[in-house]
């Protein structure tokens, strides 16, 4: 099943090209607005899903094209994202260290939405595709053997990062709007192998990210076990797996981005940066063949050198 929300955060399932509108098989529970519903639904789902399936068998769709499509999951708990767990397609010797980092809930944006470029001086901005899952019950403590029976279901993600910025992740990864995930949440049932996916990311109509979930170097199991071993996982909340860094690529002012992990379905978002910095349009690892810079040199606005 295929999750989310549309309009003025409207429950729909996704049926093809269409949405229907399932909002009146939940809403009557006690909810403070569209993130408390949507976790109550994931963490009750065995309840629900009969007549979530009903009512988006019998219901009348509207294109997806003519709605606003929302964030599928408006304020998790929790954004836990993997650092450096790729091994980038062989060129890693072994697994860099388990290690992860936390985003706020507030950089959350959907489909259609706008990455804001702050004004600080990062010397380049960058969006990390990823598939990141999403927790179906609450997780403490849960074993690598036990950890996919957590897993409610999978989006896209997009890390925002302002590369550069000093001292650490902090400010780098957990601005506002930098987390772009959806454009809906989909039931793990209709994955059947996440650690075999392709993930494409297209900035401008160009393919510059292009990899598998099978090149992870701490699979998805792993990392629930190594996130829970720390700290507990709710209903709804997001646990990003990381990217291949080879294709990460300048995010700036203008620029249309598309993140398509298979079976997900296709995120759109757009970037805005009002002081208007540009950088060269090349990746890391056009930049590593060339015996370049290790990311791409501001070439004029504010901050560059």
């Amino acid at each position: 099943m295929k999750l989310l929300f549309f309009d003025e955060f409207r429950l729909g399932v996704v049926r093809d090209d269409e949405v229907v509108d399932v909002s009146a098989v939940v809403e009557s529970g006690p909810h403070t607005g569209p993130h408390d519903l949507i976790s109550r639904v994931i963490e009750r789902f065995d309840e629900y899903r009969g007549a979530l399936e009903s009512a988006a068998a019998d219901g009348v769709g509207v294109p997806l094209a003519g709605v606003r499509i929302r964030p599928p999951l408006p304020r998790p708990t929790t954004i836990a994202c993997m650092a450096v767990n790729y091994m980038e397609d062989g060129t890693r010797e072994e697994p860099a260290p388990i290690n992860a980092f936390l985003k706020a809930p507030s950089a959350i944006i959907g489909d259609g939405d706008t990455m804001e470029l702050p004004d600080v001086p990062a010397s380049v901005f960058e969006g990390e595709a990823e598939l990141a899952l999403v927790i179906g019950r609450r997780a403490q403590g849960v074993s690598a053997a036990e950890a996919m029976d957590y897993v409610f279901g999978y989006t896209n993600f997009i890390d925002g990062s302002a590369r550069g910025l000093h001292p650490g992740f902090y400010q780098m990864k957990s601005r506002d709007t930098f987390a772009p995930i959806g454009p809906y949440l989909v039931t793990a049932d209709e994955i059947a192998d996440p650690q075999h996916l392709q993930i494409q990311l297209s900035n401008n109509g160009v393919l510059r990210q292009n990899f598998n979930t099978d090149d992870m170097a701490h699979q998805i199991a792993r990392s629930i076990e190594f996130i829970t071993s720390i700290h507990t996982l709710e209903p709804g909340d997001i646990l990003a797996t990381g990217t291949n860094h080879r294709g990460l690529n300048p995010f700036q002012d203008g620029d249309r981005i598309e993140l398509e992990t298979e079976g997900l379905g296709r995120l759109h978002i757009n970037v805005r940066d009002p002081l208007q910095r540009t950088w060269p349009r090349t990746t890391r690892l056009e930049l590593q063949e060339s015996g370049g810079p290790s990311v791409p040199v501001q070439a004029t606005g504010k901050y560059a050198p």
